[in-house]
């Protein structure tokens, strides 16, 4: 294999299909219930913006197997990111807190992706200006490692090893059209313009 080769971008690639979507989020519906001896004091809060998506899901669920209606919330984490001033503004989503509120209640936040785990220390921050919770969980889609911060999670879909180059893709067909998990280089696009740009220079130049 050619140095070329070994440094050819990857194109991203299926590791979750929609079956496999649905099978993790009824295994961790019934965790959660496991767990917490029932449901009778969980809330569950998505995390803007596949969170929400994943955790009305998971509400779904949770209905389906404990006959109950789990009070479900949203929690935009936008103005606790530590990274606020080093990236462009972006338009800030809506927190929605059930009327119970959290205090006293077993808070389970839903993330699409467990990366560095900044994004769920600023959602810890953000619970702490909504209310006292009796203790908090997290349940992730994702857990790709890396972490920056000691935080883990108590729910994982599927754990996924990943170098630092590759990003994972999480689609929904709620927001997406369709139900997927890719991973593939971080820079696929850009490499891959860019080798089609040497290619088409190395066919003009003179034998």
């Amino acid at each position: 294999m050619t140095a070329h080769q070994e440094s050819a971008p990857r194109p991203p690639h299926q590791v979750l299909d929609g079956t496999d979507i649905a099978r993790v989020i009824t295994r961790i519906a019934h965790e959660i219930v496991e767990r917490a001896k029932g449901a009778e004091d969980v809330v569950l809060l998505g995390i803007h913006t596949r969170g929400v998506h994943l955790a009305r899901r998971l509400h779904a669920r949770l209905a389906q197997i404990t006959d109950q209606d789990i009070p479900l919330g949203t929690l935009d984490i936008t103005m606790y990111r530590d990274d606020l001033r080093l990236k462009p503004a972006r338009a800030l989503e809506h927190t929605e807190i059930p009327p119970g509120g959290i205090d006293g209640r077993l808070v389970v936040l839903v993330d699409d992706v467990l990366f560095s785990g900044r994004t769920i220390r600023a959602a810890l921050d953000a619970l702490n200006d909504i209310g006292r919770p009796r203790a908090v969980q997290l349940a992730v889609l994702v857990d790709r490692g890396h972490r920056e911060l000691p935080i883990r999670a108590d729910y994982v879909g599927k754990n996924l090893p990943t170098s630092l180059r590759e990003a994972v893709q999480v689609r929904l067909s709620d927001r997406d059209g369709v139900d997927a998990v890719l991973v593939g280089d971080r820079d696929f696009a850009a490499r891959s313009s860019q080798a089609m740009a040497a290619q088409a220079t190395e066919s003009h130049l003179p034998e």
